[in-house]
């Protein structure tokens, strides 16, 4: 094991950190998905998956929790298992968890001019070719690039950076969404609600539709776990990392269940079906509604926009910090190491997702839901595979300071195993709902071959040095280590300085 001082600026606030991991689970779902789940479960019926979804997570966020306050380092996932595993198991999980920061990366890269199209429908010009039905158009593509590049240089320029954009954007988020609520309770009738509070006829029916709901929940909610990733450019009191961590899936959770409510005052099922039918943007549909113009459902599209750059910026920001993990410890090329020498930023690790990320939406929509969904897969390995570190970590190192401490471990640490284990079977078992299809798979397959690959080539490359877990040294260690210097001796050391300034003048 090896020791060393953080070398990224501490420039994350609270509120920053909170607004990253909201704004990573809040993207375009909420306005195109909220009618699929109203017809799935129903108003109240979804809403409540959204709840037991959201419950999964939590105690998933709480392993998290707890580890990220006690190893507030850049990496998460790759510093827990590690310390939990080994080499082996830390390269397993990170590598699973790149795959889902990729993914979901690109797919926003697809999704952000498609939205474009929506909102004005002359803007698909100079027809290129298609693929797997998805029509690209020259307009189509020079967009993705273009804010594809401005993402990756905005998080090249800084961490603090990206967070102020973050909180501009989540803020126009919230805002929309409020204004739905809002416009919901005064112009919405609960004679809407009839018919569709909840699907099935009998109660074993209604909980078997409420929990079709609550298995996909979990997809949606994805990104809280960016935060661990940025832990060494965190300047807050380590407890209270764990507590936003925390605080962010619940606020993520109401929004999600506010909107579903709203939506159902706004809409009956003769309108939802229809919207569905139509435009598929059932929340925009339910904003023109009830302010009465065409208008406010575009201010629902800009909030979903919105949510689309939110959830590109913090998983761009949360992939860099993994990969720079991995090459820190020797398991990847160390070139993906490099820290920009003024923004303290992992500049070659960002250019390579930037790359990935301009170079997708090349291959159409459809490829990057595969991409998005096989990401989504694993993001769900590497949860379970943390959950398990955290209980490994609680029996192998009892004495760990850990600042945010889970109370009843066992059963926090048990749930999350089961629920993040559960959500792994989902996607592995045909007709499950949830399960990937073969492209998927081919997807999964190859990010695994790769990662065969970058695991046998530097381990012969680095050899003993693959695989060491680089620590980093606190501040009052730091001062311990620093010499003691009398004010004699500093005397001397000053004026030696001095004098080798006159002599280069």
């Amino acid at each position: 094991m090896e020791k060393k001082s953080s070398e990224f600026n501490k420039v994350l606030g609270a509120w920053d950190i909170l607004v990253i991991a909201f704004g990573a689970m809040i993207g375009w779902g909420w306005v195109v998905s909220s009618g699929g789940w109203i017809q799935s479960g129903g108003v109240i019926g979804a809403a409540i998956g959204f709840a037991i979804g959201g419950i999964m997570i939590f105690f998933v966020g709480l392993t998290y929790a707890e580890l990220t306050a006690a190893m507030p380092q850049c990496g998460g996932e790759h510093v827990f298992a590690h310390r939990a595993m080994g080499p082996t198991g830390s390269f397993i999980c990170t590598w699973a968890i790149i795959l889902g920061y990729i993914g979901v990366a690109c797919f926003e890269a697809c999704a952000f001019p498609t939205i474009l199209a929506y909102l004005f429908p002359g803007f698909m010009k100079g027809y290129l070719y298609s693929v797997a039905g998805f029509d690209i158009y020259a307009t189509w593509l020079i967009v993705a690039i273009l804010v594809a590049f401005i993402i990756m240089m905005i998080n090249i320029l800084g961490a603090k950076t990206a967070a102020k954009l973050q909180t501009l954007l989540t803020c126009i988020i919230g805002g929309a969404g409020i204004l739905l609520i809002v416009a919901s309770l005064i112009n919405g009738d609960s004679s809407n609600l009839q018919g569709q509070m909840f699907v099935g006829e009998s109660t074993g029916s209604i909980i078997k539709q409420t929990l079709s709901v609550a298995i996909i929940t979990p997809f949606y909610l994805i990104g809280f776990d960016v935060i661990p990733q940025a832990a060494e450019e965190i300047n807050v009191p380590l407890k209270k990392i764990g507590k936003m961590m925390i605080l962010s899936v619940v606020l993520a959770v109401v929004f999600y269940a506010l909107v579903i409510i709203a939506v159902g005052f706004v809409l009956d099922p003769i309108a939802i079906a229809a919207s569905q039918a139509g435009t598929g943007l059932v929340t925009a549909d339910a904003m023109a509604k009830a302010f009465g113009t065409s208008v406010m459902a575009k201010v629902i599209i800009v909030g979903g926009m919105c949510g689309i750059v939110t959830s590109w910026n913090s998983f761009m920001l949360g992939g860099s910090r993994a990969l720079y993990s991995m090459a820190e410890s020797y398991m990847i090329p160390k070139f993906f190491a490099k820290l920009h020498p003024v923004h303290k930023t992992p500049i070659h690790a960002l250019i390579l997702i930037g790359v990935i990320t301009m170079v997708a939406p090349f291959a159409g929509r459809a490829m990057m839901v595969w991409i998005c969904d096989a990401g989504n897969f694993g993001c769900c390995l590497a949860y379970c595979m943390v959950a398990i570190s955290f209980m490994i970590l609680r029996k192998k190192e009892p004495d760990m300071q850990r600042p945010y401490k889970v109370p009843c471990y066992k059963l926090v640490g048990s749930l999350a195993i089961l629920m993040s284990g559960f959500m792994v079977f989902m996607y592995c078992v045909p007709g499950s709902g949830g399960s990937l299809i073969w492209q998927e798979w081919l997807m999964v397959g190859s990010w695994a071959v790769l990662g065969v690959i970058f695991y046998t080539i530097c381990q012969y490359r680095y050899k003993e040095n693959f695989g060491l877990l680089v620590e980093l040294i606190s501040d009052d260690e730091a001062a311990a280590l620093m010499p003691e210097v009398g004010d004699e001796e500093l005397g001397f050391i000053i004026d030696a300085a001095i004098d080798k300034v006159l002599l280069q003048m």
